[in-house]
C-alpha cells in the first residue's frame, strides 16, 4: 500500500466519524463532490492541494515530520 492511500484511508475514518458525507466535506473544502469521490475510490493519485483542502475542512492540517 502506498503512502497516499494510507493518508486517504485516514481522511475517509476522520469523515465518517465526524458524520459528514462527501457532498458536505466537497462544499466544506471548497471542492466538488466527485473530487471528493474521486479521492475516496483512489482512481488517481491526488494532487497536495486537494489533501490540505479536504484535511483543513475535516479539521486537521498536513506537515513534514522528519523520519527517525
Amino acid at each position: 500500500m502506498s503512502n497516499y492511500t494510507e493518508i486517504i484511508d485516514q481522511l475517509i475514518q476522520l469523515r465518517k466519524a465526524q458524520g459528514l458525507t462527501q457532498k458536505d466535506l466537497a462544499a466544506a473544502a471548497n471542492l466538488a463532490q466527485p473530487a471528493i469521490a474521486r479521492l475516496e475510490s483512489k482512481s488517481a493519485v491526488p494532487q497536495l492541494d486537494t489533501f490540505v483542502k479536504v484535511a483543513g475542512a475535516l479539521g486537521y492540517t498536513i506537515e513534514l515530520v522528519q523520519q527517525s
